[in-house]
């Protein structure tokens, strides 16, 4: 029996968030560039975005850069930010025949001009899609979003515009890089780490987290079905008992 035909349709996680582990481990393992490495997790991006809409996922997001990233080497970075550009180019045609809609969230300003901007003409040619929304973390860093929604807010209550008393999760999540993103259902990570690395404190408050010790590069759609059959055998109680469940 294939894992697909034992995934149960009507328990699918909402939210699948995706720490993309693993690109230099695989290429050095092989004896290659770490650019190589990349140059294939770019390619199990594009299979687990199209699996994920087929099995009608409604929301994906990816951990593609983060804020700690711009500490590597500098040809590293600006390999990664070519490869960024080239794959936003070849993959547009692929998220409109798959109707996914892709938004960002990170400090999209710190990015160079020739990727914010290719990245701002794919979010707007996409904007109306519905099947599936992709969100890619840049220059992102949970902690750091956390503080600039404590000094937007903060700033807000200092102008009589919000009272402190009215503070709850729906202003904090209207304060965000994005809104609109639900809580995340099933965070994975892949090469083994366990660890969540200042990806998405606030959203993933309640997630199931499934850790692989697959290398990115190797992660294909079986290893996303086996993420989700153990995250729909696990008893989400969200604080209530077993006995209140059933």
């Amino acid at each position: 029996m294939s894992l697909l035909s034992q995934i149960n349709t009507e328990r699918l996680p909402h939210h699948i968030a995706i720490i993309m582990d693993g690109n230099g481990r695989w290429a050095k393992n092989k004896g290659l560039l770490r650019n190589i490495g990349h140059k294939n997790g770019a390619k199990t991006v594009k299979e687990v975005v199209e699996t994920c809409a087929k099995i009608d996922i409604k929301y994906l997001t990816l951990y593609a850069f983060s804020n700690e990233n711009w500490n590597r080497p500098k040809l590293e970075v600006e390999l990664l930010m070519k490869l960024l550009i080239s794959s936003l180019k070849k993959e547009v045609k692929t998220l409109q025949k798959n109707n996914i809609k892709l938004t960002t969230i990170g400090n999209i300003n710190s990015l160079p001009t020739k990727v914010a901007n290719e990245l701002k003409d794919v979010v707007t040619k996409t904007k109306d899609n519905k099947r599936l929304t992709l969100t890619l973390a840049l220059s992102y860093g949970s902690r750091e979003e956390l503080i600039k929604t404590v000094k937007e807010i903060s700033l807000k209550v200092k102008n009589n515009l919000i009272s402190p008393e009215n503070i709850d999760k729906s202003v904090i999540n209207n304060h965000l890089y994005n809104q609109n993103l639900p809580d995340v259902d099933l965070l994975i990570r892949t090469s083994g780490e366990q660890r969540i690395s200042n990806f998405l404190l606030w959203e993933i408050a309640y997630a199931e987290l499934f850790f692989t010790r697959t290398l990115w590069p190797d992660f294909n759609k079986e290893n996303l079905f086996e993420a989700i059959l153990n995250y729909q055998n696990r008893e989400r109680r969200f604080g209530k008992t077993s006995e209140q469940l059933k």
